[in-house]
């Protein structure tokens, strides 16, 4: 198994906050595999997704292979269709697993929940060689260790009291087939360990944590214990992960040390917050990636805007596709500051890309497609005239519209009605501009049979008695898309 080598010529200095770290470019030598690991206890999110964005790159730019990992070992919290769900949208997204519960691959399975005789046996490695131990503490215990230590004013933890059992005492419990967990025993000492984003880091969490379970009581692992089992058996290099999770490492990495493995290259990824510096919540429902795909929103443009706001990259323009956010990224360029995120850009984001996907024949065609469907569901019986929804006639509304139209639904919007459907106003609309608007009509036709319409309108306006130029627009306005107001040049601006 291969792992890349550190290059201790390449040293870089970066600056927070609080102080100046120093750390290492890693060298990417062997075999490249990072992983997303989400929890499918919800779907897929803003932040998850670039999460898997930065992975899906980071594989790409090194020949290696992206793999997702979904880990459901939480039975009480999944959410029906989650799984589902969050691969669809990294498909959609276009940033598709090489390996997945639905892809299959070499290292599977894919699923967490079918990988439980992997996890035992780990733990029963750890158990054997007095890393870990079983615990019979009742809920009842720790609720109480925890409402004692907030009564004190500490931080809650376990106080490892089943550690201390001699091994005749822990025999009779589990003859009495007494419940029990299993506990990784933490040590003080912990190696400070080299993060390829934060630095240099060491987090000694015996002194501020008691020992965490390994095993729950229905037999299923930790988060701890899982994530180091299945990156070890699935062989990842390196794992990119949110920065939320940098104090546990040092953790992790006295998991890896009992069981004796090596472990893969960390980088933590600084956090994906709003522009106002809050917390990038679930709670906020516009953040999940099926709302973005309901409302229009190009894929592409949700990978731009979101590294655009963070770091890792040569540039910063709008409009770059997937090609080149893989070709312009350098891990050196992440930097540790959290990436502010400003989805009222979205649209301007989403307007480049559609003008992308217009000028390309093949993506335009798929558009036309698109457009054609929801034109038809939007429109229904109102359409009088088949026509509109040929390819020529929509592939000529997008071709004049590209620029200007941030989505394909802007299309369907009243503004917009008078392309598919025949307008309709009332007299009394015509009445309220004009008593000339017979006489105008005919003008308008006789200047449309002899092709000089678009020479000059003005001059129509001389032809008449009362009606001023304004009032001969409105008019032309109204007879041509049912408004009154000239919505469609206001938004074009």
């Amino acid at each position: 198994m291969l792992f890349p080598r550190r290059c201790s010529q390449c040293l870089i200095s970066v600056t927070n906050r609080h102080a100046v770290v120093q750390r290492s470019c890693s060298t990417i030598q062997g075999e490249v595999r990072v992983r997303f690991a989400p929890s499918p206890t919800g779907f897929l999110h803003l932040g998850g997704l670039r999460t898997a964005l930065y992975n899906y790159i980071f594989a790409k730019k090194y020949g290696g292979s992206f793999v997702l990992r979904l880990e459901d070992t939480d039975q009480s919290r999944l959410v029906p269709g989650a799984a589902e769900s969050i691969e669809d949208m990294l498909e959609w997204a276009g940033v598709p697993p090489d390996e997945s519960p639905r892809r299959g691959g070499l290292f599977g399975p894919y699923l967490q929940s079918r990988r439980l005789d992997i996890y035992t046996q780990a733990a029963q490695q750890l158990v054997e060689s007095g890393n870990a131990y079983y615990c019979f503490c009742s809920s009842q215990r720790l609720e109480l260790l925890k409402k004692e230590a907030l009564r004190s004013g500490q931080t809650p933890r376990y106080d490892n009291r089943c550690r201390h059992l001699q091994l005749i005492q822990v025999r009779n419990k589990l003859d009495q087939g007494l419940p029990h967990v299993i506990r990784f025993r933490l040590e003080t000492g912990v190696e400070p360990f080299q993060d390829m984003i934060f630095g240099w880091n060491h987090h000694d969490v015996a002194q501020v944590e008691g020992d965490p379970v390994v095993i729950k009581a229905d037999g299923y692992p930790t988060y701890h214990l899982a994530n180091i089992v299945d990156d070890h058996y699935m062989k990842i290099s390196h794992v990119l992960r949110g920065s939320e999770w940098l104090i546990s490492t040092s953790k992790h990495l006295l998991m890896y040390r009992a069981l004796g493995w090596e472990p893969p290259t960390f980088g933590h990824l600084p956090l994906l917050m709003n522009k106002d510096g809050s917390k990038l919540s679930k709670r906020q429902g516009d953040i999940f990636i099926q709302s973005f795909q309901r409302d229009g929103v190009l894929p592409e443009a949700l990978l731009d805007i979101t590294t655009n706001c963070g770091s890792g990259f040569s540039t910063h323009r709008m409009g770059r596709r997937i090609n080149e956010l893989i070709s312009e990224f350098s891990p050196s360029k992440i930097t540790t500051h959290s990436a502010l995120l400003d989805l009222e850009k979205l649209p301007e984001f989403n307007r480049i890309h559609l003008q992308h996907r217009i000028e390309n024949e093949e993506q335009c065609r798929s558009l036309i497609r698109d457009l054609q469907g929801q034109i038809q569901q939007t429109f229904t019986t109102d359409i009088q005239d088949d026509r509109v929804i040929q390819e020529h006639y929509i592939k000529r509304v997008l071709q004049l519209r590209k620029g200007h139209i941030s989505s394909l639904k802007e299309l369907l919007t009243p503004v917009y009605s008078y392309l598919w459907v025949r307008p309709s106003f009332s007299s009394q609309q015509v009445a309220a501009l004009t008593s000339e608007a017979q006489h105008i009509g005919s003008l308008v036709l006789k200047m449309t049979i002899t092709s000089v319409l678009q020479i000059n309108l003005k001059t129509l306006a001389k032809q008449t008695k009362i009606t001023k130029h304004r009032e001969l627009m409105k008019l032309l306005r109204l007879a041509l898309s049912g408004l009154q107001v000239l919505f469609l040049l206001t938004q074009s601006q």
